[in-house]
């Protein structure tokens, strides 16, 4: 009987230089026999990734590689696919060579999975602050790896989770301003943002039949229609939908009563409104292992919960554990498209 192919490794982009990027990648990478993480390589510069470590008092052997090469190599050595990006910026203080490395490295993680070479991609943070400033025009991460998704064509709707064991919510809108939130809110983006959540719980999570429920937008739900009438016509109109089209999907829900523990235990997800409705609860609950995990994607992403972390970044303390969380979740979505390596 034929072997079955090896999964490819998972390609860990190295985020912004001057931030906690490198510093938990490489206290990922030194446990990695310890937690039996699964292979993986980082885009960008080694001698960079060599004085960080030196930086942090590490020893640290490093192999220059191809993508093909990682999985050989991740015993002895933490992989690096040289990004061809010279790196100057110090921990904390990042330079005109930040956003040019962090993000060349998304570049080629997203090609190199969209060609086979890796099974998905997964970020270390990035600084939008440093990207603005070098003339970067999306809002965030997922919206980026949108456009390289559609590869010129019309990018697909991305959609945000975070998820942890505890919880798993969706910001139906994403990274704007609460006032831009409200505009942007309509039953065809709750519904089309429903419908990607449920496909990929049912995909990658192995949830037949998932739970969706649906928070409210305003104070109690909208109190029927006295505290605001978007949650008794547009949400519940979307929850309509989405339950003739047979998944199961109720509210809207007063958000203030949604996330205790009792809750949690009737749904798989929760669809919120808009980022701080979603992200507050899971980042109370679950801050260390949460994931951000991207949906509706051609390719698999994930990424630590966290930011940069610049007051911390090239001392030591970083917390690498939501890093390794988006390691494992990563693989274990990838494993639904092909066997494991091990």
């Amino acid at each position: 009987m034929a072997k079955p192919p090896a999964l490819a490794p998972l390609a860990l982009t190295l985020g912004e230089p001057a931030g906690i990027g490198p510093d938990i990648t490489i206290a990922a990478w030194l446990r990695r026999a310890e937690l039996k993480l699964p292979p993986f390589y980082v885009i960008g510069d080694l001698a960079f990734l060599g004085e960080r470590a030196e930086a942090l008092g590490v020893k640290l052997p490093l192999a220059d590689v191809r993508p093909e090469e990682a999985v050989q190599a991740f015993a002895s050595a933490l992989p690096v696919q040289d990004s061809c990006h010279g790196i100057t910026a110090r921990p904390g203080h990042p330079d005109d060579s930040s956003a040019p490395a962090a993000l060349a490295s998304i570049r080629e993680a997203v090609a190199n999975v969209r060609s086979g070479r890796a099974s998905a991609v997964v970020t270390n943070p990035i600084a939008k602050s440093v990207l603005y400033r070098a003339g970067f025009t999306h809002p965030g991460h997922t919206e980026y790896l949108a456009e390289l998704a559609a590869c010129g064509g019309n990018p697909p709707l991305p959609v945000m989770m975070l998820w942890s064991p505890l919880l798993a919510v969706v910001p139906v809108t994403i990274h704007v301003s609460l006032r831009e939130a409200i505009d942007m809110l309509s039953t065809e983006l709750i519904v089309a943002t429903g419908r990607i959540v449920a496909a990929e719980l049912t995909r990658h999570f192995g949830l037949a039949h998932p739970r969706l429920v649906v928070t409210g937008l305003n104070p109690h739900a909208g109190e029927d229609g006295s505290l605001g009438t978007e949650d008794k016509t547009m949400i519940a109109a979307a929850i309509e939908v989405l339950r003739g089209e047979g998944i199961d999907a109720r509210g809207p829900l007063p958000a203030d009563t949604s996330f205790h523990e009792a809750a949690r235990k009737t749904y798989d997800c929760a669809l919120c409104m808009y980022h701080d409705q979603a992200l507050i609860p899971i980042k109370t609950l679950a801050f260390d292992d949460a994931v951000n995990v991207t949906l509706g994607l051609p390719f698999i992403r994930t990424s630590p919960d966290h930011g940069t972390a610049f007051d911390i970044a090239g001392s030591g303390r970083a917390n690498p554990a939501s890093l390794i969380a988006a390691l494992r979740l990563a693989w274990r979505m990838a494993k639904t498209r092909a066997p494991a390596i091990v």
